[in-house]
């Protein structure tokens, strides 16, 4: 026996070898037929929940009260029918009888039969509604509706076929009738094959059998939502993916504004996230609901490592933004949704890029402070005026670097030349809605239009943007000439209605840019940048002890502008709307720290009149008064009535004019 067995094993092994393949092509074949059934279930699911709906209210009404009125006013319909008839034979009669109209005989029988036809019409419309209120199976009705089929169909075989051809065509054609007619029920009775995930939780199966069309359509109507249809839905990494057929009274629009009765209907927890936008067709739309998310689990703390700008929840892939020249990026979030912290991972990249650096511009302060170290920064200064001075000098001097860098330029793309003032430069304005309000102040009037030419010519040396807002409005945080100019547009959470349309445009709403429906968690943002969708992304964050630790550097300056070297700290550019350049008057002239010590420095240099102070600081007329004021009081100043102001010693007495 063991002989035979080590023999037989090989013609087994030869045997098992041949089976497997057809059961593979067995199995395959299978899942395709399933696959196929599954994508033509949802197309007959109305019409068998119609049919199913018509045959209960058949049933319903089909009670032994129903028959027995039936079954009486068919007794009263016959009678009423054989009195009618013998009156008008009477009538008939009375005629023949007599040719006078005026007979007795003639008018009674007239009489007669005229009471014998409106009894019959009231008999046959009682049993009209009697036959209604007990009315036949839907079964019954089918099989009436094929018999009559097959009168004309064996009138056709009879013209166009030879006579051993009219019982079979005939019967055939009924026959296929039938089969279509079952066949199309029982497809649209039939279940879903629905693939649920393994590691699916318990209310994302409980969701996914209430999306099953057999289970929409049988309930959609006491919903309100008669007329959509569900198609098969997925489970994906962003959570359950279900289209929606509509038909000619619905569109997503409208789906979407009875977003609580689709919840009713599936059971859906409150806090569970949904989103209904636009299909693949007029006719379609998309259901996702958020129950689970690509991003689950990752960390989202930025490294190093770690590329572009966030991870997109529904693919979980890293979603880019380049650190490129002309990419200008518009940037927008409400307040406490990340809006600063959002642009940190672009400065990370430019401060670790050989041939990038950065720049920020803080009307707010507080990430020109935390950068300073690292960075070359304007915005934190202490006094409103003279931060707004200096954002506004150093507008003009990336106006004047940008034309330095045209004059240099060979080409259409620039190329830096490892030079530390030559680097591609990655501006950051933190807050345009400030810069908005300044433009608005003479002084600054043309600031949104130096920015302009900026954002229009700077591509070609080497210039990228990104303005950020928190007040993302037309009149506010993004005019027109913001908006035109930029290439990419992020945002985070904001107010629905006009900061959506002033983000992404007038159809951001019908197009699903809805970034309003973010639900308020900071980093969560959306990105419309080439080609990208409206899927929702997790930002990285860089945390202000990142920010910290970065190292200490000589911070980007032009050579377009002149500047006075400063012993510690940064160096102070000496820039005033409209006035002509300070030279540097010398090297060992420590720059001013202070708005006091550039008065002095001021007067040091030459300026006699307050006038000249205004024009060589840059500080507004009443400050420069007040700041004179003090430093006469003090002695640190004095006012000759022919040489004007000029440095005293402090502690002495002022004199007066």
């Amino acid at each position: 026996m063991q002989i035979h067995s080590v023999r037989l094993a090989p013609m087994l092994d030869a045997i098992s070898a041949k089976v497997a393949p057809v059961k593979t092509f067995t199995s395959a074949t299978r899942a395709h037929g399933v696959n196929v059934l599954d994508a033509l279930s949802p197309t007959f699911a109305p019409l068998a929940a119609r049919w199913d709906a018509e045959a209960d209210r058949r049933h319903a009404l089909r009670t032994p009260e129903n028959l027995k009125k039936l079954m009486v006013a068919q007794r009263e319909n016959t009678s009423a029918r054989a009195t009618s008839a013998q009156a008008k034979n009477q009538r008939m009669a009375a005629r023949k009888a007599s040719k006078n109209p005026f007979a007795g005989a003639r008018r009674a029988a007239r009489t007669a039969d005229v009471a014998a036809r409106s009894h019959r019409k009231a008999a046959h419309s009682k049993l009209k509604d009697a036959r209604t209120d007990y009315p036949s199976t839907l079964n019954s009705v089918a099989v009436r509706a094929h018999a009559v089929h097959v009168v004309p169909a064996g009138f056709a075989s009879w013209l166009m076929s030879t006579p051993a051809d009219w019982a079979t065509w005939p019967a055939s054609v009924s026959a296929a009738l039938i089969a279509a007619n079952a066949g199309a029920l029982w497809l649209g009775r039939r279940t879903l094959s629905v693939q649920v995930d393994d590691e699916a939780s318990a209310e994302e199966r409980r969701l996914l059998e209430r999306l099953n069309p057999t289970h929409w359509v049988q309930h959609a109507q006491e919903r309100g939502l008669s007329g959509t249809l569900t198609e098969n839905p997925e489970l994906t990494p962003a959570g359950i993916v279900c289209g929606v057929r509509l038909d000619g009274q619905w569109n997503a629009k409208k789906l979407a504004a009875e977003a609580d009765s689709v919840r009713a209907l599936l059971g859906m927890k409150t806090e569970t996230r949904m989103q209904i936008s636009r299909g693949s067709h007029g006719d379609r739309a998309l259901i996702v609901i958020r129950t689970r998310s690509a991003s689950d689990g990752v960390s989202m703390i930025w490294t190093p490592d770690h590329e572009g700008i966030g991870v997109d929840e529904v693919t979980g892939e890293y979603v880019d933004l380049p650190l490129k020249p002309g990419t200008h990026i518009l940037l927008a979030g409400r307040t406490g949704m990340g809006k600063s912290v959002s642009w940190r991972p672009l400065a990370m990249r430019a401060v670790m890029a050989e041939d990038w650096t950065a720049v920020v511009i803080d009307p707010k302060r507080q990430e020109a402070i935390g950068w300073q170290h690292a960075l070359r920064t304007v915005g934190q200064e202490t006094d409103r005026e003279e931060r707004m001075a200096r954002i506004y000098a150093m507008v003009k001097e990336l106006t004047r670097e940008m034309h330095r860098r045209q004059g240099m330029a060979t080409g259409s793309v620039w190329i830096p030349d490892g030079r530390p003032e030559n680097r591609n430069l990655l501006a950051i304005i933190d807050e345009g809605a400030a810069i908005v309000r300044m433009s608005k102040d003479k002084r600054y009037k043309d600031v949104l239009d130096l920015l302009e030419e900026l954002w229009a010519e700077s591509r070609s040396v080497g210039f990228q943007f990104v303005w950020a807002t928190q007040f993302p409005t037309k009149a506010v945080g993004v005019p027109a000439a913001v908006k035109e100019n930029m290439s990419a547009f992020l945002s985070l959470t904001v107010n629905p209605g006009e900061a959506e349309r002033a983000i992404f445009g007038e159809t951001a709403q019908q197009a699903g840019w809805l970034p309003s429906r973010l639900d308020g968690i900071p980093g969560r943002a959306m990105l419309q940048f080439q080609a990208r969708g409206s899927d929702p992304l997790r930002l990285w964050h860089v945390t202000d002890g990142m920010v910290a630790s970065v190292p200490k550097a000589d911070p980007w300056r032009s050579p377009a502008v002149p500047t006075v070297p400063a012993p510690d700290g940064p160096r102070l550019q000496l820039v005033k709307p409209g006035a002509p350049e300070v030279p540097a008057a010398g090297a060992e002239a420590a720059a001013p720290a202070s708005n006091r010590d550039r008065v002095l420095h001021a007067v040091r240099d030459g300026a006699r009149t307050n006038r000249d102070v205004v024009d060589r600081t840059g500080i507004n007329k009443g400050s420069v008064s007040k700041l004179v004021k003090a430093l006469l009081e003090s002695g640190e100043l004095i006012k000759d009535a022919d040489a004007g102001l000029v440095v005293g010693t402090p502690g002495a007495e002022g004199v007066s004019a």
